[in-house]
C-alpha cells in the first residue's frame, strides 16, 4: 500500500507507547459473567485465538468447556484483558479487583451509567475511581475485535474473518459496529472498536493505539461526540505523520441547541456544521453514510490517500460513460481530457468506429480479445491519472453464467499490475460485484467499488485525505461560556468602535441626540448617508424600520430622524452611506459548548438566512483558511469580477474577517455573539457597514 498523506512539519511531541496495547493484543482474557461470556469464547475459537481465556463466575464450573474462577481474586495473575458482563454495581467491584491485580485493561458492558440520568453519572464516577489508572473501554460498551490476532471481545456473533492487515473501524455505537462486521464487500478489518460512554478511553485513545500498529491502513470512524477535541487534533496530527488517514461518518445534524440566538451566527450554524469544521481541521473527511465510509476505506486500504481528484473511466457502454460524467462532477472528481500523446495511444489500440474521450467508451467490439483489451486499458492506465476506473458488473451467478468476464477481468488487473497506475473497478450497482471478486481485487492490488455513487464519492474522500489541510494552532482549551446574567448586547456605535481599533474598517459616523444634531452631522460627513436607531435593545434594525438609507439633503435627514425618534425613542448614529459595492459577506463568532469559538462566513445581506450560502471554521483560523473560506462562496463569484462587473478586493476581506477574528481572541472568555453583516466588499477596501456584539461585564 501507498501512504502518500502529504508531509507536514509537526511540532507535537512523540506520543508515549500507548498502554492500550496490552489490551488490544492480549495473550490471555478475563471473562467475568455468564452467557455473554460464553460466546465471547465462542468468537475467540471461531478466529483461532491462541492465548488463555479465564471465566470467573461465582457459581458456574464450566462455561464452553473451560474451568470456572469463582473470582478475580483467584486467577493465575493479572489478565492482559478483561470482559465486564455483569450489572452496574457488580461491575465497580469486578473493575477494583482487575485494577489490584494489575491488569492490562477490561471492556465494561454493562448500561446503566451516565446515559441513564444523575444517579448513573455519579456510578460512571464511581467506576472511574474503582479503576485506578487501569484503561477500560465503555461503560455500556459491546467491546472490541481483533482480526489481526483472533481477540473477539464480543458478545455476540460477528460476520467478518481473520486478516493479515486491514483497516480498523472506530464507533461509539455496538450495533453499528454489528452491523459493519457484516459487510459484503471485500473489505478486510484489522479492528473493530466500540467505545460506548467514553468515561475512560475516548476516540483519540483508540487512535494512538491503533496507529501504533504497522498493520492498520487506515481508519474509519462512526462519530456521534468528541469528548476531549484538543488530544483528537493531537492524535489525528499524529496518525497524519505515520502515513494513516482517516475518514469519519458524523451524526447528529440537529441544530445547537433550541434556543435562537439574536445574532445571525447563532442560528445560521448548527452542531454538524461545527463538528464538520473540527473535522476539516483535524485533517479528516468527511462522508455521509455507511456505504461511502466503507468504499472510501478500500480505496485507502489498495492505494492509500489520493495525490488528487483527477480520475479516467473507462467502459463498453455510452450509457455508463454518461452515468460516471455525471456523478463524477457532483463528487468533485476530474475527468480531465486525455493530452493529443495520450489520445494518440489510445486510439491505435481501438476499432475504428470507438471514439476517444475521458470518459472512454470503448466498446464492446474487443470483449473477447484479451490482448486487445489489454492494450487499450494499459494506454488508459499509463495516461498519469490520480485513479483509473474500469467500469464493469457481474451477472447474478444464482440465474446467470459469469462465462466471458475472467478474460477481460484478467487483462485489466494484468494491465494495472503492469503500470504503475493506480487502478479500480466499479460497479454501476453495488449487488454487481460479489465478494469473492471483490477480495480478488483487492489481492490484486485493484480497488473494488460497490455503487457507482458510493464510489465515486469515496475516490473523493479519499483525495481529500491525501490534500486535507491541517491547522495545528491549538483550540481554546479551557475558556468557558460567561454566564447569561452577565451578558449584555453593545449598542452598534459600540460594536463598531471596538471592532475598529483592532483594524476593522467602517464608515466614518456620528452618535446624536436630535433630528437637528442628524442633520448638522449629515452635512460634515457628506452625502448621501444612513440613518439608524443604535440603543442596546435595537438588534434586528431592518425588521423594526429603524434604519433609512439613501438621505440625499438635511430635510430628509431631519424628516427620518423624527419619524424613528418617535418610534422607537433612542440615540441615532449619522453614517456616510457605503457605495460602490461589489458583494455582501457575513462574519460572524458564536460559541459551541464542545468546540468552543467558531467563525461563520457566508454570502450576506437581508437574505443570508434565506441564500444559506456559508462556511464555518474554528478558531484560531489561518489566513489561507479565511480565503479559502470566502472563495468557496457563491459570492465569491461577485468578488472575481461577475459579467464584467468590477472585482473585489479579496486580500482587504480576508483581513477585515482577520481582524474581526483577532476580536474575538482578544476577548475569548466574555464573547458570546458577534456579527458583522454586511461587511461590503468593494474594488480597494471592505467596509463593516452593521455590527451586532454580545459579551460579559466581565
Amino acid at each position: 500500500m501507498s501512504r502518500d498523506l502529504k508531509t507536514i512539519p509537526l511540532t507535537l511531541p512523540a506520543a508515549p507507547r500507548t498502554r492500550l496495547l496490552r489490551l488490544l493484543q492480549p495473550r490471555s482474557i478475563a471473562l467475568v459473567g455468564g452467557s455473554a461470556c460464553a460466546e465471547i469464547v465462542r468468537q475467540c475459537r471461531k478466529l483461532g485465538y491462541a492465548g488463555r481465556l479465564w471465566p470467573v463466575h461465582p457459581s458456574l464450573d464450566e462455561i464452553e468447556g473451560l474451568k470456572v474462577y469463582r473470582s478475580v481474586a483467584q486467577l493465575p495473575q493479572g489478565p492482559d484483558a478483561a470482559f465486564i458482563a455483569v450489572n452496574r454495581q457488580a461491575t465497580l467491584e469486578a473493575i477494583r479487583a482487575l485494577a489490584i491485580r494489575d491488569s492490562g485493561g477490561a471492556v465494561c458492558y454493562a448500561s446503566g451509567f451516565s446515559e441513564s440520568g444523575p444517579q448513573g453519572r455519579g456510578l460512571q464516577n464511581d467506576l472511574a475511581a474503582a479503576a485506578l489508572d487501569m484503561p477500560y473501554f465503555g461503560p455500556n460498551c459491546h467491546g472490541f475485535i481483533n482480526y489481526l490476532d483472533g481477540v473477539a471481545l464480543w458478545p455476540e456473533q460477528q460476520g467478518a474473518r481473520r486478516e493479515s492487515r486491514g483497516v480498523a473501524l472506530v464507533t461509539q455505537s455496538g450495533n453499528i459496529a454489528l452491523n459493519l462486521t457484516m459487510q459484503a464487500r471485500g473489505l478486510p478489518l484489522s479492528y473493530v472498536v466500540t467505545l460506548g460512554n467514553q468515561a475512560n478511553l475516548t476516540l483519540a485513545d483508540a487512535i494512538e493505539a491503533l496507529i501504533e500498529d504497522e498493520r492498520v491502513t487506515a481508519i474509519g470512524l462512526h462519530i456521534e461526540g468528541v469528548a476531549d477535541p484538543a488530544r483528537f487534533l493531537r492524535a489525528s496530527a499524529r496518525a497524519r505523520a505515520r502515513g494513516i488517514a482517516i475518514v469519519a461518518l458524523k451524526c447528529g445534524s440537529s441544530p445547537l441547541g433550541a434556543r435562537l440566538g439574536l445574532s445571525h451566527t447563532a442560528s445560521l450554524a448548527g452542531a454538524d456544521e461545527v463538528a464538520g469544521a473540527f473535522l476539516k481541521r483535524a485533517g479528516v473527511p468527511r462522508v455521509r453514510s455507511l456505504p461511502v465510509l466503507l468504499e472510501t476505506l478500500k480505496v485507502l486500504h489498495v492505494c492509500g490517500p489520493l495525490r488528487g481528484a483527477d480520475i479516467a473511466s473507462m467502459s463498453c457502454s455510452g450509457g455508463e460513460a454518461g452515468l460516471v460524467a455525471d456523478a463524477g462532477l457532483a463528487h468533485g472528481l476530474n475527468l480531465r481530457p486525455f493530452s493529443a500523446a495520450q489520445e494518440r495511444r489510445i486510439r491505435a489500440t481501438l476499432p475504428a468506429l470507438a471514439q476517444v474521450s475521458n470518459p472512454l467508451d470503448y466498446h464492446n467490439f474487443t470483449w473477447n480479445d484479451p490482448k486487445a483489451l489489454e492494450a487499450t486499458y494499459a494506454a488508459v492506465l499509463s495516461a498519469g491519472f490520480d485513479l483509473s476506473l474500469l467500469v464493469m458488473d457481474f451477472p447474478r451467478t444464482d440465474r446467470c453464467s459469469a462465462q466471458g468476464f475472467e478474460a477481460p477481468l484478467g487483462a485489466f488487473i494484468h494491465a494495472a499490475q503492469e503500470t504503475p497506475a493506480r487502478a479500480a473497478v466499479i460497479a454501476t450497482l453495488p449487488e454487481s460485484l460479489p465478494e469473492a471478486r471483490a477480495r480478488e481485487l483487492i489481492g490484486a492490488g485493484v480497488v473494488p467499488l460497490l455503487g457507482l455513487e458510493e464510489g465515486l464519492a469515496a475516490i473523493g474522500a479519499a483525495a481529500a485525505c491525501g490534500n486535507a489541510p491541517l491547522n495545528l494552532a491549538p483550540l481554546l482549551d479551557g475558556v468557558e461560556a460567561p454566564e447569561p446574567d452577565n451578558v449584555r448586547t453593545w449598542s452598534e456605535w459600540a460594536a463598531k468602535q471596538a471592532l475598529h481599533a483592532r483594524g476593522l474598517a467602517v464608515p466614518r459616523a456620528r452618535r446624536v441626540g436630535s433630528p437637528a444634531a442628524a442633520a448638522a452631522a449629515a452635512d460634515e460627513l457628506g452625502y448621501p448617508v444612513v440613518l439608524k436607531a443604535v440603543g442596546s435593545s435595537i438588534t434586528h434594525k431592518t425588521e423594526l424600520g429603524a434604519v433609512r438609507l439613501n438621505l440625499r439633503s438635511p430635510l430628509e435627514v431631519e424628516a427620518a430622524a423624527h419619524e424613528i425618534l418617535v418610534a422607537l425613542g433612542t440615540e441615532l448614529l449619522v453614517e456616510e452611506m457605503i457605495e460602490g459595492g461589489v458583494a455582501e459577506l457575513i462574519v460572524g463568532i458564536s460559541r459551541d459548548p464542545v468546540f468552543g469559538l467558531y467563525l461563520v462566513i457566508g454570502s450576506g445581506g437581508v437574505l443570508v438566512e434565506l441564500v444559506a450560502d456559508r462556511c464555518t471554521l474554528l478558531l484560531p483560523a489561518s489566513d489561507a483558511e479565511i480565503r479559502a473560506a470566502i472563495t468557496s462562496l457563491r459570492a465569491a463569484r461577485l468578488i472575481w469580477g461577475y459579467r464584467r462587473r468590477p472585482s473585489g478586493d479579496l486580500d482587504a476581506a480576508v483581513a477585515a474577517v482577520r481582524a474581526i477574528q483577532d476580536f474575538a481572541l482578544t476577548h475569548p472568555g466574555r464573547l458570546v455573539e458577534l456579527d458583522v453583516n454586511p461587511l461590503i466588499v468593494r474594488e480597494h477596501d471592505a467596509i463593516a457597514v452593521d455590527a451586532l456584539l454580545r459579551m460579559s461585564a466581565s
